[in-house]
């Protein structure tokens, strides 16, 4: 059993801090597996205990000796805890990183007696479980799915949700960690094989332009081949020396790759936000980079190699060798494939890009701009806020300011119980709930389309309900202002609420999501404290003005606080790395692209060097040899667009289809997109068309 990870007010001495940990089973610390530097397993055994990290234990005491120190855990009630271990950071790929300390599941309980009459309704705790050897995820969930279920069969209400516990693995947490009606639906992981799959066409169209460059110059080295079978050399031994050069080049770019990622490390840390590091001593890393040296060089060596050693001796010596008008398809093809994989990732990149900038422009139903949010984490918050108000107002900078039980962007609840006139009785209510003070509309800004706000100074608001749009419509409420409804909260009596008020949806959750039914009232269960700055105050100014305020009437803590727009921001935060590293990949997709088009576009002007020479002398303009030298690749361009269009389509319609609420493919990006492959071909091309046409005539007719 553990209470979810938060923020604590620590204190020792004359310091105060804020860190987080962690309440849980004594039992937990060998669970976990936590490597500990002092004391062992057993620390948490005394209810006022706690195991603190090596990095907290520094920061705190220095080279003291950590333990048996005393601190005060201040989170509502002080709780006096001594220092019974210290274990190693956790890791940062790990759930529990930052994590500065974990205390005892039985000191939480005992100052915290509420806990004790939530029952089997309340889904707000962690339970982790270790499972004895020989027994799988699976057989261990059924024989606990029904525990919720067999304990609350007196609530109609939650059984009808026919509520079912299961086990989640930890590995899984991170990569699988999205559900629907009860399954697993993936997560991360989808983005983890995306950007595989996108890395191995990357590789793919590396490998596809050695290919294309060496099958270019087969003509040029018919002559070679011709020579070595002529004096005995077997065809197997070509196909070696082939392979060989791939192989050399491939281990060639290992090596620079090495280089380059050891530099770029960094940057790609900062941009995905990990901790990665160069895996330099680790020997899967090795074996795993020869399997694709083998792979890349044998695939990349492949055709040039089964291919340039079926040459006739007799014809490449005699001169009579040509390659034949069907030998330039396969390079055509793999020119096709390469911009059909660069066109669909431009297309991607540029859909994810509309779906952030969709989501950002919605609207949220409240203002962000101006608003600070502040936890209230001990009692002093509570007991001094009337005074905490005054001083702010009298501060100039505070235009609004009330308490709600969740910041504005997050529900941290969500109730059933709820009935009304005419819903349906199989209808199953779970409503988001939040508890504020009169004030809050006024301060976060929120719109009504009816009724009215909550007041002060009516007595009759206490069971007063104002409702978000979500809410009214899944209702099905056609005149919902004075409507009654009766609402019995878990382990409570039913009580009559009335809806005074019906506002827009505000965006509390994810602004990827359609907003959930939610409905407001006035209860004593504040958490937080919501401050709208006065018009046109300059911030730093304000908040130096509203800190002194907390530093004085509530010094047991430090002052943390969050905007309420910056915080909306990170709920991007996912959506725009995954934008990012796309983008990345497709320019560099599209910039390898280029590299073997330049390349293959010179090799053909070079081979129509005499041609371009006799069309000089006949009249031929620049314009129209540059013209005959780029058609060929313009085509093979709109050939690629022509089948990227519909393969992006397809994919990036079900990729947004998981979002609740998200925009339309726009022909425009189709458009922009093959606008662009036009352009970066001709840019390519030209400069090798336009050098070819420039050649004197005479000299390239007398180099042959």
């Amino acid at each position: 059993m553990a209470w979810p990870v938060q923020d604590h007010i620590l204190s020792i001495e004359d310091r105060t801090l804020s860190q987080k940990g962690e309440f849980i089973d004594a039992s937990a610390p060998e669970v976990f597996s936590l490597k500990m530097l002092k004391g062992n397993y057993n620390g948490l055994k005394d209810p006022h205990s706690m195991l603190i990290s090596e990095s907290f234990a520094k920061a705190l005491f220095g080279e003291q000796d950590p333990m048996g120190k005393v601190l005060q855990i201040k989170n509502y009630s002080a709780m006096d805890v001594k220092v019974t271990g210290v274990y190693k950071d956790l890791p940062h790929n790990s759930h529990f990183a930052g994590v500065q300390f974990f205390a005892p599941w039985d000191l939480f309980v005992s100052v915290n007696s509420w806990m004790t009459t939530q029952g089997f309704k309340n889904n707000f705790l962690d339970i982790y479980v270790q499972l004895t050897p020989h027994t799988t995820f699976e057989n261990a969930s059924l024989s606990i799915k029904d525990a919720i279920l067999n304990n609350i069969r007196d609530d109609k209400e939650h059984v009808s949700f026919n509520p079912q516990i299961f086990l989640h693995p930890m590995n899984k947490w991170h990569l699988y960690s999205e559900w629907k009606n009860g399954a697993n639906i993936g997560g991360m992981i989808q983005y983890v094989w995306l950007f595989a799959i996108i890395g191995v066409f990357v590789l793919v169209l590396a490998c596809i332009n050695f290919m294309n460059l060496s099958t270019a110059r087969s003509e040029k080295r018919a002559k070679e081949v011709g020579i070595r079978k002529a004096i005995g050399s077997e065809r197997t031994q070509l196909i070696w020396q082939f392979f060989s050069e791939s192989f050399l080049v491939v281990v060639l770019a290992f090596v620079i790759c090495l280089g380059l990622a050891s530099i770029a490390i960094g940057f790609f840390n900062d941009l995905a936000d990990k901790q990665i590091v160069m895996p330099w001593s680790n020997t899967w890393f090795w074996l795993i980079s020869l399997i694709f040296i083998l792979f890349t060089g044998l695939i990349a060596g492949s055709y040039p190699a089964l291919y340039l050693s079926s040459f006739h001796p007799v014809k490449v010596l005699k001169g009579t060798f040509r390659v034949g008008r069907f030998a330039s398809i396969p390079r055509k093809v793999l020119v096709v494939a390469q911009f059909t994989v660069s066109v669909t990732l431009v297309i991607g990149t540029l859909i994810v890009y509309q779906q952030i900038q969709y989501a950002k422009n919605r609207p949220v139903g409240y203002k962000r701009d101006g608003l600070l949010m502040v936890q209230m984490k001990t009692t002093e918050f509570y007991t001094k806020y009337d005074a905490i108000k005054d001083e702010l107002n009298r501060t100039g900078v505070v235009a609004e300011m009330a308490q709600s039980s969740s910041p504005v962007t997050n529900i941290w609840s969500s109730n059933g119980g709820f009935s009304w006139r005419g819903k349906n009785p199989s209808l199953q209510t779970d409503f988001a709930t939040l508890t504020v003070a009169p004030a809050y509309g006024k301060t976060v800004g929120w719109q009504f389309v009816a009724g009215r706000d909550f007041s002060q100074e009516l007595a009759s608001d206490s069971t007063g309900f104002v409702i978000n749009e979500a809410a009214l419509k899944f209702m099905g409420l056609k005149q919902p202002i004075g409507e009654v409804v009766t609402w019995a909260p878990s382990g409570s009596e039913a009580k009559n609420y009335r809806i005074i008020g019906v506002i827009k949806d505000m965006v509390m959750v994810s602004p990827f999501d359609q907003a959930v039914p939610t409905v407001f009232y006035l209860d004593g269960n504040l958490n937080w404290i919501n401050i709208r700055f006065t018009p046109y105050a300059n911030t730093s100014e304000a908040l130096s003005k509203i800190e002194a305020v907390f530093k004085k009437l509530v010094p047991s803590a430090p002052f943390n606080y969050t905007f309420a727009d910056q915080e909306y921001a990170l709920k991007f935060a996912a959506e725009e790395q995954i934008g990012t590293l796309a983008s990345v990949f497709a320019t560099l997709a599209i910039f390898i692209s280029c590299l073997g088009l330049f390349g293959l576009a010179s090799f053909v002007a070079e081979q129509r060097t005499k041609e371009i020479g006799i069309r000089k002398v006949l009249g031929a303009t620049i314009l129209s040899l540059w013209q005959l030298l780029s058609r060929e690749f313009i085509v093979l361009v709109l050939i690629a667009f022509a089948i990227a269009t519909p393969l992006a389509w397809y994919f990036l319609n079900d990729w947004l289809a998981k979002y609740q609420y998200h925009t339309q493919i726009s022909w425009w990006i189709f458009a922009v997109t093959g606008m662009g492959a036009l352009l970066i071909t001709l840019m390519t091309v030209s400069f090798q068309a336009i050098k070819a046409a420039l050649i004197n005539p005479v000299k390239s007719l007398r180099s042959e």
